[in-house]
């Protein structure tokens, strides 16, 4: 089984909606087990800043797909949930970025593992840290992120009403 850690953000409308359709759909796939969640923060937009505030988790997710299978799970749940690609780091009803993917390095036209930016945003790094404080990173700045709500397990995340 291959470990693989993704991040997930939305800025439009009901973003906690968006974050819970996503990962139950992450769940609902038979090749993927989502196995821990993180709490969710509440971040300042990065890059394109005249949007509203996000928010952000990281999941860690158990699968026997490649990294870019799960990719194309990914993509395929960001199209069933309306995201459009119209401006860069712009508003988004959902995103989902693979972080990690076992101890692998790839570097491709679709997909670069690590994710190149990881290391330069606390929207990522904090939630990372909390399901996983085995990581090898510095402790990032938290300016700009805030608690939002915290989940003690998948099960509580995804059917909570």
């Amino acid at each position: 089984m291959n470990r693989s850690f993704i991040s997930l953000g939305s800025n439009m409308g009901d973003r906690l909606e968006m974050l819970k359709q996503a990962v139950r759909l992450l769940t609902e796939h038979s090749s993927i087990e989502v196995s821990k969640v993180s709490s969710i923060y509440e971040t300042a937009p990065v890059g394109f800043t005249e949007q509203e505030a996000f928010l952000n988790m990281v999941i860690l997710v158990h699968t026997d797909l490649s990294a870019p299978a799960l990719l194309d799970v990914c993509q395929e749940i960001e199209r069933k949930l309306d995201r459009k690609r119209e401006i860069r780091w712009g508003p988004r009803t959902i995103d989902l970025d693979i972080l990690l993917f076992n101890q692998d390095r790839m570097d491709s036209e679709r997909l670069t593992i690590p994710h190149p930016r990881m290391h330069e945003r606390a929207f990522v790094l904090v939630p990372l840290l909390e399901i996983d404080g085995a990581q090898d990173f510095i402790e990032p700045q938290r300016e700009g992120i805030e608690i939002w709500r915290t989940y003690n397990s998948v099960d509580s995340f995804v059917s909570e009403e």
